[in-house]
């Protein structure tokens, strides 16, 4: 049996073991493959049955010309680089990873709000700078610092990892607020699910936690940013195509949005000419909230279950239900 990795660097640039995947069967690991050549993905797929992937896309025609092809694992929770109806009509299962990262990504959440509310990095750079040695004063700010007690952190989408946001909120005094198109049942006291509208005016801070769908892409955008409080932050740590950036940018350089953080962008690698780049108090980082390497190690494990589980004719995390 054949496995492939069409794209393992991101997942494992050298600091965690392939034992448990390699122990499988015969595999092939890439470190990255051309996401545009179709030529080159199938070449790399070539009689192999099994495809892990996490970015490289598999689409009707790649999954149609590839011979043996019956399972594909997504080395991520989102799989919307695999046309899954294409997959299906084909016979080949698709995994995911849902679980994974639910600490880490809310982690990384709070840092980012932690950075734009405390200016940690650039406070560390001033005084490595000398600022604060040749200042007269015992203390300095150059930019305004936030207190979380009371302000209201307002989550779109209530999944896993907002939850877990949810709680680091709950945690630091903030009142926690929600919008899930599905009602959620609440039993804590200190939450509380409301519309997409009332977060809209009611959250200081608004953090996206939905998958990108054509329901939710660019729902962040002009017309929504006006529902917004001028003095809130945006944080995104789900998916870049949640925003749209140019509306955000225009709504950053004229004040009716405090702050912006995030961690994805419409296009990844970022582009060159992303209106983001030059916006007024902007924070990006490049797709990392998932990065820790324990919880890569997990990915990887799971990653591992769910092909196991597909050989002993089992369904774990399928997407092709």
């Amino acid at each position: 049996m054949k496995i492939v990795v069409l794209d393992g660097y991101a997942l494992n640039p050298g600091d965690i073991d392939w034992a448990p995947l390699k122990e499988i069967g015969d595999c092939e690991i890439y470190d990255r493959t051309s996401f545009t050549d179709q030529k080159e993905i199938l070449s790399r797929i070539g009689d192999a049955s099994i495809v892990l992937t996490n970015k490289t896309p598999l689409n009707k025609t790649v999954i149609n010309a590839a011979p043996n092809l019956k399972y594909i694992g997504v080395l991520a929770t989102g799989y919307n680089v695999i046309d899954v109806a294409a997959a299906v009509q084909a016979g080949v299962t698709v995994t995911n990873i849902p679980t994974y990262g639910t600490e880490a990504v809310a982690q990384f959440t709070f840092a980012l709000l932690l950075e734009v509310t405390s200016q940690v990095g650039l406070h560390n750079q001033l005084v490595h700078a000398g600022e604060w040695s040749s200042n007269p004063d015992f203390s300095f700010f150059a930019k305004p610092l936030t207190e979380l007690q009371g302000k209201t952190l307002g989550l779109v989408g209530f999944g896993r990892i907002a939850q877990k946001v949810a709680e680091l909120g709950h945690a630091f005094g903030m009142k926690v607020i929600f919008y899930n198109h599905r009602p959620k049942e609440v039993t804590e006291e200190w939450l509380t699910q409301v519309s997409l509208d009332e977060l809209y005016q009611l959250a200081d801070v608004i953090s996206l936690h939905v998958p990108q769908t054509p329901e939710t892409t660019e729902l962040i955008n002009s017309e929504s940013l006006q529902k917004i409080k001028n003095s809130a932050i945006l944080l995104n740590t789900a998916r870049g195509g949640l925003i749209n950036e140019q509306a955000v940018a225009d709504a950053l350089d004229h004040d009716q949005l405090a702050a912006a953080a995030v961690d994805v962008t419409q296009h990844e690698p970022i582009n060159e000419d992303s209106p983001l780049l030059q916006a007024k108090n902007c924070y990006l980082t490049p797709h990392i909230a998932w990065a820790p390497q324990e919880t890569r190690a997990r990915l990887l494990q799971i990653a591992v279950d769910n092909l196991q589980a597909f050989l002993a004719g089992e369904q774990k995390n399928i997407v092709t239900k």
